[in-house]
């Protein structure tokens, strides 16, 4: 298997908050343009890439399956530029009590990458309106070390703020980063593709690294649209287990692949699927939405007629803060089960797919 590390953490570099997503784009497309037969974007920015499948006997289009995976992240833009410092607010969310200390690079509308930190003013200076706990976003700055005059130079308000912190590896196959969510899931349909290219498929794939998942699914929705795939998967992360994170909505990292099973997701793939992962000796878990899953996979499953989804997902600590944690296992062992069920695909499954509870 393809080691997907340098890729994942080429990705984890990259610039590519909620609505500007292009330069994590561009990365990504030179990547699946190895992968893939075809490579386009939407009209709203996110990345197709098509992989045809074998020649059927069968008459009219073959039947096609997208894999959906979001690309953004979250961030920060200028709301305010004040004595060579800049006050923020939040793309997506961003639990504010982690922003303190953290680093940072404006993408300045001058064309700058001007690094940064993310800092509070001394707590005895501030007015007794913020309280004593967490700061509100609108109290912290953001420092360049520019001078007021060449601040207004060189940054508007309006520019985005991305966290800058490099990622690390940690010990037990684990790295750290500041967008694992969900880059990290871009890395295992990554390792899919890859996996195809030495199996043989009758189903069209249709791989989609989406755009502002974190703001409004609007990727998933017109992807799914506008592609009107046959069945659907979405790709995305999930809560770790932790000192203080140990309820059932939590999932012991490094120990296997999340199958999603709620409203949001199709009963009889999400059957199909666990009983492929138990054939393969595939580690997995179960994982119970009660409502919305919060992921891509409802914008696709409500897109159009209907689109029968499954979500498959792994577990990180520290969601949406800048050191997210992933176990490269996890996305090694969900890429090669979204490859080996692709491969399981015969021209008959869509006649075979029924709603039974």
């Amino acid at each position: 298997m393809t080691d997907i590390l340098p890729f994942l953490k080429t990705l984890l570099s990259a610039s590519g908050v909620s609505g500007s997503e292009t330069p994590v784009a561009k990365l990504i497309e030179e990547r699946w343009r190895l992968l893939v037969d075809e490579t386009r974007f939407s009209r709203v920015g996110s990345l197709h890439g098509l992989k045809r499948g074998a020649l059927s006997k069968r008459k009219g289009k073959r039947p096609s399956v997208l894999l959906a995976a979001h690309m953004d992240a979250i961030g920060m833009r200028v709301s305010q530029i004040e004595d060579g410092f800049l006050r923020i607010t939040n793309v997506g969310g961003i639990d504010v009590r982690v922003l303190p200390g953290a680093e940072a690079t404006v993408c300045a509308s001058s064309g700058d990458k001007l690094p940064a930190v993310i800092a509070m003013p001394p707590p005895k200076l501030l007015p007794e309106s913020a309280g004593s706990g967490a700061l509100e976003i609108g109290y912290l700055l953001v420092d360049t070390g520019l001078t007021q005059r060449e601040m207004e130079r060189k940054v508007k308000v309006g520019d985005l703020v991305s966290f800058a912190n490099e990622p690390m590896e940690l010990a037990g196959d684990m790295l750290s980063g500041h967008t694992v969510d969900n880059r990290a899931s871009v890395a295992a349909l990554t390792v899919c593709l890859e996996e195809l290219q030495s199996k043989s498929h009758v189903w069209d794939v249709w791989a989609a690294a989406t755009v502002q998942e974190e703001t409004s699914f609007l990727g998933a929705y017109t992807s799914a649209f506008d592609i009107r795939p046959d069945i659907a998967i979405a790709m995305d992360v999930t809560f770790a287990k932790g000192p203080g994170a140990n309820g059932w909505q939590t999932h012991a990292i490094g120990k296997g692949v999340g199958l999603c099973m709620g409203p949001n997701m199709h009963p009889f793939l999400h059957k199909k699927m666990t009983t492929l992962a138990d054939r393969l000796e595939i580690p997995w878990f179960l994982d119970v939405a009660s409502s919305h899953s919060g992921t891509d996979a409802y914008p696709i499953q409500v897109a159009a007629e209907g689109i029968p989804t499954a979500l498959v997902e792994f577990p990180i600590r520290y969601m949406h803060t800048p050191v997210e944690v992933v176990s490269v296992k996890d996305i090694q062992r969900t890429g090669r089960l979204l490859a080996e069920f692709i491969a399981s695909l015969d021209e008959n499954f869509v006649e075979s797919i029924v709603w039974d509870d």
